[in-house]
């Protein structure tokens, strides 16, 4: 692993990772391996990052995982973010561009490329590519069921 200069690194597992000057980590943190973060990158607490390069000044706050992914500089990440990698046989990449905002609790389906400048809307599953300067919004419509009756009052206690 290589720590470069001025870095913050607070309660972080680092392994075969690189974290270049002025970059800050944690707390509870995981780095696996093939991390790179590049310069002035923030990741808060409850992250995880594998095989991924980190974009110049990007952030991702908090409870978030980061897989195989290419991610360029200038990108936020709000909070719950998955980049799911894995359909059970292959693993595959996401590419999100620079100054990309994804939205809180949005999961990016790989093979997928969120362009530079994209922004998903919170809540969002995204599973086809996303151009730059567009908004992806891929999600239910809210359905509210009036006078609701709690399931405990249907079931009949043992």
């Amino acid at each position: 692993r290589v720590i470069e200069d001025n870095v913050i690194l607070n309660n972080v597992q680092a392994h075969e990772s690189k974290v270049d000057s002025k970059a800050k980590a944690g707390p509870f943190v995981h780095l696996r391996p093939n991390t790179h973060l590049h310069s002035g990158v923030k990741i808060g607490d409850f992250v995880e990052v594998k095989n991924s390069e980190i974009g110049i000044n990007t952030c991702i706050a908090h409870l978030t995982y980061v897989g195989d992914s290419d991610v360029g500089k200038g990108v936020n990440f709000g909070c719950g973010c998955v980049t799911a990698n894995y359909d059970g046989i292959k693993k595959y990449r996401t590419t999100i561009g620079d100054n990309a905002f994804i939205g809180c609790n949005t999961n990016l389906i790989a093979p997928v490329t969120i362009g530079d400048n994209a922004t998903t809307a919170a809540g969002s599953t995204i599973t086809k590519n996303v151009p730059a300067d567009s908004l992806a919004v891929e999600r239910g419509q809210t359905r509210i069921i009036e006078h609701w009756e709690k399931n405990s009052k249907r079931i009949k206690k043992a």
